[in-house]
Parts: C-alpha cells; sequence; structure tokens
C-alpha cells in the first residue's frame, strides 16, 4: 500500500465515520424515509453523471438494467435501502460514536451469515471474536447515556439489524458473482442506488418529514448523498483495485475511529472510558472474526539513483 492508497484509505474512512454525524443531525428533523430518499437519490444521480463521463471516455458501460434488474433490487435492498433506513431511524435517538462502532459489527454478522448461507465452519477463533464482540456491544451501550433515553434499546436492535443486511448484501454479492458471471464493481454500485431510490420512494408519502429542514441540514444531507455515497464508492472501489479487497477492509476499523472523533467536535459527544473500552473489543473481536493481520511491506528503495 502506497502513500496515495493510504491516503484513499483513510480519506474513505473519514468519509464513512462521518455519514453518522449527517445523519444524527438531519434524521431527527426529516425523519427516516425522507432522509434516506434524499441521500439514495443523490448518490444516484451522482453516479450517473461518473458513468457517463467514462462512458465518454470510453472506460465505461451503461448498465444492463434488462439483464440485471433483479440482482439490483436484491443488492439495493439489502446494501442500501434497509441498512440506511435502520441506521437514519437509530440516528434519532443514538449518538454517531455509538452508530460507527455498532456499524462495525457487520463482519461479525457476516461469519453467521457465511455459516448458514454458504455452510461455512465457524472456528474457535470466529467464535471468541462474536463473543467478544457481543460483550463490547454490551460495554459500549450499557454504560453510556444514550441507554438511558426512551426508545434506546429498538435503536440499538436497528443498528444491528442495518449491520447484519450488509453482510447478507456481502455474502450475496460473493454468490451472485458466481452464478451470473460477475457484474462490474461500478455497476453495482450504480445500479443498486437507482434500485434502492426506487425501493424508499414509496415510504416517503406515509412517512413526510416531521420538521422544516434549515440551510445545515440541507447541507448534511447533499454531503450524505454526494459525498458519503457516491464519492465513497468510486474510492472504495479504487482502493479495492488496487490493494485488495482484503487490505480496503481495514477501513473496517478506521471509520468508527473517525465517526468518535466527528461526534466529539461537531456534537459534543462525551468520549467516555467505556466509549474506547468498547469499541476496542468489538474491532479486536472483528480481526478475530474476520482473520485481518495487517502486513506491512517493505517498500524497496528505487534503483539508478
Amino acid at each position: 500500500m502506497n502513500t496515495a492508497n493510504m491516503l484513499r484509505l483513510v480519506a474513505l474512512a473519514a468519509i464513512w465515520g462521518g455519514s453518522f454525524l449527517f445523519m444524527r443531525i438531519a434524521a431527527p428533523v426529516l425523519g427516516p424515509a425522507v432522509l434516506i430518499e434524499y441521500r439514495l437519490a443523490l448518490a444516484a444521480v451522482f453516479l450517473a453523471l461518473v458513468s457517463w463521463v467514462l462512458h465518454l471516455r470510453g472506460r465505461g458501460a451503461p448498465l444492463n438494467v434488462r439483464r440485471h434488474w433483479q440482482h439490483y433490487l436484491i443488492l439495493g435492498l439489502f446494501n442500501s435501502a434497509l441498512p440506511f433506513l435502520l441506521f437514519a431511524f437509530a440516528a434519532r435517538t443514538l449518538s454517531a460514536s455509538v452508530l460507527a462502532v455498532l456499524n462495525a459489527t457487520a463482519p461479525m454478522w457476516g461469519a453467521l451469515v457465511g455459516a448458514v448461507w454458504a455452510r461455512q465452519q465457524v472456528t474457535r477463533r470466529s467464535a471468541l471474536g462474536l463473543l467478544l464482540g457481543t460483550a463490547g456491544v454490551a460495554l459500549l451501550v450499557g454504560f453510556d447515556h444514550v441507554a438511558e433515553r426512551p426508545g434506546a434499546g429498538l435503536a440499538v436492535a436497528a443498528a444491528l439489524i442495518a449491520a447484519f443486511s450488509y453482510s447478507v448484501a456481502s455474502q450475496y454479492t460473493k454468490s451472485a458473482a458466481a452464478s451470473k458471471g460477475g457484474v462490474a464493481p461500478f455497476a453495482n454500485a450504480h445500479g443498486s442506488m437507482w434500485a434502492s431510490a426506487l425501493l424508499v420512494l414509496p415510504l416517503v408519502a406515509f412517512f413526510p418529514a416531521p420538521g422544516e429542514p434549515t440551510a445545515g441540514i440541507i447541507a448534511a444531507v447533499v454531503t450524505l448523498g454526494v459525498v458519503c455515497s457516491g464519492i465513497a464508492y468510486i474510492v472504495y472501489f479504487k482502493l479495492i483495485e488496487d490493494v485488495g479487497a482484503t487490505s480496503a477492509l481495514t477501513v473496517t476499523f478506521l471509520s468508527p475511529v473517525f465517526g468518535i472523533l466527528w461526534g466529539a467536535l461537531f456534537l459534543h459527544e462525551v468520549i467516555g472510558w467505556h466509549t474506547i473500552a468498547g469499541s476496542a473489543i468489538v474491532l479486536f473481536g472483528t480481526a478475530l472474526v474476520t482473520g485481518f493481520k495487517p502486513a506491512w511491506r517493505r517498500v524497496p528503495a528505487p534503483t539508478g539513483v
């Protein structure tokens, strides 16, 4: 991983960690349905513009909606529509830091989904990681003042189900790649965003915004859609292309750090001992489940100097 890719990795972690900050700001005023519909629609339009530019340069191809529409709907449901809605629902109650750490449990849920879906064996290492992750979540939430808020338990459950949904989407993507001959990563992002926006759209009529947005909330929504969804996907796929999916997974461990940092800086959320300890235990459990081991390679000195 060279300097450019390391900077991309840190930037992606900062962006995705910031998504919980923006949801925490906008969700209480706009409500989950309206907020997420704006987020998905903005991201879809942005990715469509990027796709158009790539096509003009001969580097991309239009979406094959007729062939893959069912794939985009399934992926959009589990990778965007459902988790985004659940996190937005939880953001009305929970702090940005708690949301960011709960999101980091997605790889742990992936071990369970893989055991059921692909009949993968759960090793002792993975089982220990799941137990530690559960203990970390209990420590993080149990000692946090947000646990005293009305509906906190339901919000925590919604955030955990959202993380679970990401793991379902990941497992589905792997199986779809094997059975359908594969869909390009950018096409997955682009097509699933449009599908997600269509899936969430009917909910807007039943769950309108409870308040009037201010200029700051509008800015948060635009940033959430364009930066935290559209641009973040491009950076993520660039990382996968350059360093591989395993190294790109490092963002799972960095984004909670930024989620906690942004919450403390901009929302004045308190970072207690339970925040640090619970986050560390969750991330350590995630590392055990995923088998993640940081590998640092010495970069050879340039020759001919």
